[in-house]
Parts: structure tokens; C-alpha cells; sequence
């Protein structure tokens, strides 16, 4: 290795760290020089200082990537939820869900409950808790995963948009159940669930057993066969009981009146 004719400026030496991605180097150079000045770290030392920095800084923004592709929005934690209002809840899947055991196994979880039992707020700390467990996971609701689908005017836009879907190590479904669809949207709703299958994992929150599903999807051919592959390798896991909302209202005008 030849030694360089010229010495660097300050500002082509954060501009060259850059260029090699070396970002936390860069923005905090006087830092390293003054602290390695100061206690006169061997060269390889130094290496190691940035290395481990560098590493801790791409570890930060990859979560916070992985975050925002979440799309998992605000949600109450785990911490919140009062397992003793549900009169039936299947505790230790859920927990096993969260652990990180579902993706890890690529097997799926099915929350079956009214509106009102905590089932998005659980299937959201799932796909965060996957974000910090190092996977990718995606959270959608239904309505907007079948919107997004449909409006694809282009074969291949649509084998864009499918591939997005398929590729995170979880994809949780929110709300499907609420609303019911054209036989297409059935069938977009099976390629994503059928190119996901025994490879990644799905989450799905509905409202309806697997016996009313076909008034979600009326006059679809697919609805047997989408449910095989969502149950096989599956927890199905119901949620019975009376709505947490009903019971924060009540609460909550219960307070009023007393004040």
C-alpha cells in the first residue's frame, strides 16, 4: 500500500468516510481523534472503537427501517392488557406467538374475536416485537391490502405489489371479516396466503369463524382453499367476552357522573 502524496482536509476525510458509508465515524470524527489521543489506544484498539460503533449505529437505523416498514402505527403494549377480562383467551399461544416461536417456526396465528377483545392491539405487539427480534413483519388491514392489490393496472405492478407482500418474515391481516368482497379480491388475497404458505408467516384478526367466511368472499371458488392453508400449520386461537371498550365507556361516564 503506498502512503498518499497529500493529507486530507477535514472535510474530504468526513466526505471519504462517507462515501464508505461510515456514518458514525464521520459525524462524530473529533470524538474518536480526541478520545484515542487521550487514552492513547493502540491502532487495532481504534479499529475495534469503530467498529463496534459502526456496527451499533447500522443495527439502530436497520430497526428503525424495519420499524417504519412495519407500518405498525401506535399501539398499547402487552403490559396493558388485562388477560383477566376475556372469559377465554389461549394465554400461552399468544405469549408463544410474541416470543418470537411463530416466525421462527413460520407457522400462523388466527385471532378469532368480536370487536372491542384486544385482538388488533395483540396482533400489533406481535408484528413490533418480531421488528425487534430482527425479522421484518408488516401490518395491514384488510380493506387496504385488497385496495392496494386492485388498483394494480398492470401485470406486473401486481407482481410488484405481491412480492412486497410475500416477503416479510411475518405479515399480519388485520380485520378481515368487517367488510366482504368481489371474488377477485378473494383471489389476490389466496396468491399472497398461497406464496406465503410453509415459507412465512401469516397473522390474521377477524370477527367471524371459518364457517361464515364465505359471506366475506360470496361466489368465490378459492375461500376452501385459502382457509386450508391458513389453518394448516396454525393456532386458532378464540377470544370470548364482552368488549374492553364497552367497559371503558361505561367506566368512563360512570366517572363524569360522579364528579
Amino acid at each position: 500500500m503506498t502512503s498518499p502524496k497529500t493529507s486530507m482536509t477535514r472535510a474530504e476525510l468526513v466526505s471519504a468516510l462517507n462515501a464508505l458509508n461510515l456514518r458514525t465515524l464521520s459525524q462524530n470524527l473529533d470524538d474518536f481523534l480526541s478520545r484515542a489521543t487521550k487514552m492513547r489506544l493502540a491502532p487495532t484498539m481504534l479499529i475495534e472503537e469503530i467498529a463496534r460503533a459502526e456496527l451499533c449505529d447500522r443495527e439502530r437505523r436497520s430497526m428503525e427501517r424495519r420499524r417504519k416498514e412495519s407500518r405498525v402505527g401506535s399501539f398499547k403494549t402487552m403490559a396493558d392488557f388485562d388477560w383477566n377480562w376475556p372469559k377465554q383467551i389461549d394465554r400461552s399461544s399468544i405469549d408463544r406467538a410474541i416470543s418470537g416461536e411463530l416466525v421462527e417456526r413460520r407457522e400462523n396465528i388466527i385471532l378469532v374475536a368480536a370487536q372491542g377483545l384486544g385482538k388488533t392491539m395483540i396482533a400489533k405487539n406481535l408484528v413490533h416485537n418480531t421488528v425487534l427480534l430482527g425479522r421484518s413483519a408488516i401490518f395491514v388491514d384488510a380493506p387496504s391490502l385488497l385496495l392496494d392489490l386492485g388498483a394494480q393496472e398492470t401485470s406486473r405492478a401486481l407482481e410488484r405489489r405481491l412480492r412486497h407482500y410475500a416477503h416479510p418474515d411475518l405479515l399480519c391481516i388485520d380485520e378481515v371479516g368487517y367488510l366482504s368482497y368481489d371474488a377477485r379480491a378473494a383471489d389476490l388475497l389466496f396468491q399472497i396466503v398461497n406464496r406465503r404458505y410453509e415459507k412465512k408467516s401469516i397473522a390474521i384478526t377477524t370477527n367471524l369463524a371459518f364457517a361464515d367466511w364465505p359471506t366475506v368472499f360470496p361466489n368465490a371458488s378459492c375461500t376452501t382453499a385459502l382457509i386450508d392453508r391458513l389453518t394448516h400449520h396454525s393456532d386458532v386461537i378464540n377470544i370470548l367476552g364482552d368488549s374492553y371498550r364497552k367497559r371503558e365507556a361505561e367506566l368512563n361516564k360512570r366517572n363524569r357522573n360522579q364528579s
